[in-house]
């Protein structure tokens, strides 16, 4: 098995318990194909650099996976057909550290000194 970084991008009019809903059936997909769920950061809803699917907004979501690779297919394949997933990518990193991701970092930063 491999580790990978997941991310995708949730319409911007899902409702908050609506993307937990679908992260959590995401998070299924990989466990029910063999992989593992080693982290899932929410990094809530944010503006997109250019509109996708008339979306200015998004609804972020970063997975870490140990799996092989038949998990990743079919969680690409489950991104791929729900309307609600808009964007999504997911790159093979050769370790994880356990640590949160820049973008959790500093958004729990913004929030304290905000």
């Amino acid at each position: 098995m491999a580790t990978y970084e997941s991310t995708f991008i949730i319409r911007q009019d899902v409702a908050a318990t609506e993307v937990g809903k679908i992260s959590d059936d995401l998070a299924k997909v990989i466990e029910d194909n063999g992989g593992k769920l080693l982290k899932k950061e929410n990094w809530g809803l944010r503006d997109l650099a250019y509109c996708i699917k008339k979306n200015k907004k998004g609804h972020y979501i970063m997975f870490v996976v140990d799996a092989p690779n038949r998990a990743i297919d079919e969680l690409h394949r489950k991104m791929k057909l729900s309307e609600d997933v808009i964007r999504n990518l997911t790159v093979r990193i050769k370790n994880f550290e356990g640590k949160d991701s820049i973008v959790l970092t500093s958004l729990n930063k913004d929030t304290r000194h905000g």
